[in-house]
């Protein structure tokens, strides 16, 4: 039993190693949970960032039909992983130990796979709001119903930790316009390409990201008072979360909707000041 313990250990040390190299900004939001949620946390991460590097890594197969082979080779580990109650990978190990500690819903792990098989495409297009919908649905909104137990949130507010999961993806899309397209990605529908690829931000383009802002503010507005629904320990670590995200929005309406020309990452100094507004509220 001691063995096997410290096998598990290894692999939810494995998978904070992942999250703190691939993605620091989720790290610290995650290191402001209580600590017995925090290996879940790590763990998921390290499955969802596996199917990235999937679709999205250095050493992604050449073509989308074997990228998605290797997709669903990843799921079906999990889920094979699932139904024995262990898995020789060490980050899938790790997932199916939290799911079975935690009761954490991950059935729905294949929803966010179909997601993610999209972007196996060599070109990706959102032609419209619906097709928007069904992804982020898929991927964000699966992750928050996931995280929703994590986060110590009743029955009766999942889907709103949903919704700002979409929130935060919704304002990524905004964000990563030039760096998206880089990939030959248009995720963000009725954006005009030949003024992304000219770098040409116009009227309309203006409006079609205002759209889209207006939205993000729309759904961060719904969940607002979803803070006081979650465990105590949890909010700074979600408030965190929202204030960069919304101090991002802040940015591109500041910018006027320039997501082509103009930096819309934070800068260092102001993921500091955002962090420190939002754990001294």
């Amino acid at each position: 039993m001691k063995e096997i313990e410290e096998t598990i250990g290894r692999s939810y040390e494995r998978c904070r190693r992942m999250q703190r190299r691939h993605d620091p900004t989720f790290y610290w939001a995650t290191r402001r949970l209580p600590a017995q949620q925090r290996p879940a946390v790590h763990a998921l991460y390290g499955f969802l960032r596996g199917a990235d590097e999937i679709v999205d890594g250095p050493r992604r197969a050449a073509d989308p039909p074997a990228r998605r082979r290797a997709l669903d080779a990843w799921q079906a580990a999990l889920e094979d992983g699932l139904a024995t109650g262990r898995c020789a990978h060490p980050v899938i190990a790790a997932l199916v130990d939290a799911g079975a500690r935690l009761e954490l819903p991950l059935h729905l792990l294949p929803v966010y796979m179909d997601s993610m098989r999209v972007d196996c495409d060599a070109r990706v297009r959102i032609g419209t709001a619906e097709e928007l919908d069904r992804y982020m649905d898929g991927s964000a909104a699966t992750v928050g119903r996931i995280m929703a137990p994590l986060l110590g949130a009743p029955c009766a507010v999942h889907e709103d930790v949903a919704h700002l999961g979409v929130a935060f993806q919704l304002t990524n899309f905004i964000r990563d316009v030039r760096e998206d397209y880089a990939l030959d990605r248009v995720y963000l529908p009725g954006l005009d390409e030949g003024a992304i690829l000219r770098r040409e931000v116009d009227p309309r383009f203006r409006e079609r990201v205002a759209r889209e802002v207006a939205r993000a503010r729309a759904l961060f507005a719904a969940t607002h008072r979803l803070e006081g629904d979650l465990a105590a320990g949890v909010r700074p670590g979600v408030r965190l979360a929202r204030a960069v995200y919304e101090r991002v929005l802040d940015r591109v309406e500041a910018l006027e909707f320039d997501v082509l020309g103009r930096r819309t990452s934070l800068a260092p100094w102001e993921l500091g000041a955002a962090a420190a507004g939002a754990l001294l509220r």
